[in-house]
């Protein structure tokens, strides 16, 4: 049977390397799991406790997340009380983050007593002062421009006062403001003096005064005169 010696040799060849690759493959696995087994080899420990506010005690701080560094980044949450309670092993690091408290890291020491590890977390308000943010509504520079150029500056203090005084003003205020006590005060003494002077003679009638038909025919004429002109 050593009709093709070169093919038999060429078989046996690769059939070493394969072999090789094979058992490389075996030692990597076996490596990895006896690496996994001395890992998980370290004691566990039932890891409780509560979470405060380290301002004050009495305050608890609920629905804090709690990360297993040492576990590929295992979280875990408190309750609504601040209390957890899971499974570490020792030596493990676990990081308490919460938003609006600085966060806090936890070592599980080594010899435990009883396998069991109580703590109380106190985690610290975090205050974070943020850059002022100035909103203007204006989109444009030239937005801006044209408000600028048409804004109305409002009148001092003086310019102001003197507006008040005006007679402009305290005529149109005379007509729509009612009357105060001192001018219904002085309208009654006068009406009682009229009535005083006219007790022993005959009261003036408007209608015959010709003063006032002359005053209200003025009147007629001034009103038709602005009537043609317009």
């Amino acid at each position: 049977m050593k009709l093709f010696p070169g093919v038999a040799c060429n078989i046996s060849g690769k059939g070493d390397w394969y072999m090789k690759y094979l058992i490389a493959i075996l030692f990597l696995f076996a490596t990895i799991g006896a690496f996994a087994q001395k890992h998980d080899d370290r004691p566990v420990v039932q890891f409780t406790g509560v979470v405060h506010n380290a301002d004050s005690l009495n305050v608890i701080v609920p629905y804090v997340t709690i990360t297993n560094t040492s576990a590929h980044n295992s979280a875990g949450q408190s309750n609504y009380k601040g209390y957890f309670s899971f499974v570490v092993h020792e030596q493990d690091t676990l990081r308490f983050t919460c938003v609006g408290y600085g966060p806090v890291t936890v070592v599980i020491p080594s010899n435990v007593p009883n396998k069991s590890y109580t703590l109380q977390v106190n985690l610290k308000a975090q205050i974070i002062n943020l850059p002022t943010f100035h909103v203007f509504p204006w989109a444009t520079t030239d937005e801006f421009k044209k408000d600028f150029l048409a804004v109305k500056l409002a009148d001092d203090d003086l310019e102001i006062a003197r507006k008040n005084i005006s007679r402009t003003t305290l005529v149109a205020l005379g007509n729509v403001l009612p009357r105060d006590a001192q001018e219904i005060q002085s309208a009654t003494a006068q009406g009682m003096h009229n009535t005083i002077l006219n007790s022993h003679s005959l009261t003036p009638n408007p209608l015959l005064n010709p003063f006032a038909w002359g005053s209200l025919i003025k009147q007629i004429t001034d009103s038709d005169n602005k009537s043609s002109s317009n």
